[in-house]
C-alpha cells in the first residue's frame, strides 16, 4: 500500500505560525505535522508516501532529505501552479509504483482513526474510494444515500450530513478517471461526479472525538493533548 501526503497548501489558518515556515513544517509537541504524518501512514503499512509541495517546497524539501523517515518518502513538485487536491492527485499518478490502494492524508489532521480498519472495509467494498467521515458539525456536510456518496448537503444544511475528515483511500484505477493536471481542481467535487457515473464512493464512519483538524493557531494546544 502507498501514501500521498498533501502538503502543498499556503496554510493561511496558521498564520503567522506560516509566515515563515510551511504548515507541514509546524510542531505539535515537538514534532512537525509532517513528520507525525509520514510515521502514521509507514504504522498503517504504506511503504511508499508521496508529498506534494508549493509553498516554502524547498524548506519541505531539504526537511524530508535531512531525515531517514520509515518509509520511501517521494516529493510531487507542484512549484510551475498549485493544483488543489484533484489536481495534486492526479499530478502524482505517475509516481505510485503499485496496483492498489493509496491511503490520502491532509498534512494538517490529526487522528486515531483505524486506518487498517479502513484498508478493509475498501477493499471487502469493492470501493474505487472510501471517504473517512464523522457526525460533527461543519460547512460543507456530504451525503450518501445506501452507503453511497449523493452530493453535498445545501448551505445551512446540515441534517443527515457527514462531515469528511481529510483522510481517504483511493484505488489506483481513480488517476485515469480524473481530468488533466494542467489547472487546480477539488477532488471532492470529482468525486462526486464519479458517484453519479455509479462508481463506488462510499463513507467510512469514525468517532469525531478521533479527529482533530490543526489548521488554525487555537487548535494547536488541543492537538498538544490530543496527540498524548
Amino acid at each position: 500500500m502507498e501514501g500521498m501526503i498533501l502538503a502543498a497548501g499556503l496554510g493561511t489558518r496558521l498564520r503567522p505560525l506560516t509566515d515563515s515556515r510551511p504548515k507541514a513544517l509546524v510542531e505539535v509537541a515537538g514534532r512537525t505535522l509532517l513528520d507525525r504524518t509520514i510515521c502514521r501512514l509507514a504504522e498503517a503499512d504504506c511503504n511508499h508516501v508521496v508529498v506534494n509541495v508549493y509553498c516554502m517546497a524547498d524548506m519541505i524539501i531539504d526537511y524530508l532529505c535531512s531525515r531517514s523517515w520509515p518509509c520511501c518518502v517521494e516529493v510531487s513538485d507542484e512549484r510551475p501552479l498549485l493544483l488543489d487536491t484533484g489536481g495534486a492527485l492526479r499530478r502524482a499518478a505517475n509516481l505510485f509504483h503499485e496496483e492498489g490502494e493509496v491511503i490520502v492524508h491532509n498534512v494538517d489532521v490529526l487522528s486515531r482513526i483505524d486506518l487498517s480498519e479502513l484498508h478493509r472495509q475498501h477493499r471487502l467494498g469493492g470501493h474505487l474510494v472510501t471517504l473517512c467521515c464523522s457526525h460533527r458539525p461543519t460547512a460543507r456536510p456530504l451525503l450518501f444515500c445506501n452507503g453511497q456518496l449523493a452530493g453535498r448537503a445545501a448551505a445551512g444544511e446540515n441534517d443527515g450530513g457527514l462531515a469528511f475528515s481529510g483522510v481517504s483511500m483511493v484505488s489506483s484505477r481513480l488517476f485515469a478517471l480524473l481530468p488533466a493536471a494542467d489547472h487546480p481542481f477539488p477532488i471532492i467535487d470529482e468525486y462526486i461526479r464519479l458517484a453519479t457515473e455509479g462508481y463506488r464512493i462510499a463513507p467510512f464512519l469514525h468517532a469525531a472525538t478521533d479527529w482533530l483538524d490543526v489548521g488554525r493557531p487555537e487548535t494547536l494546544e488541543r492537538a498538544a493533548a490530543f496527540v498524548q
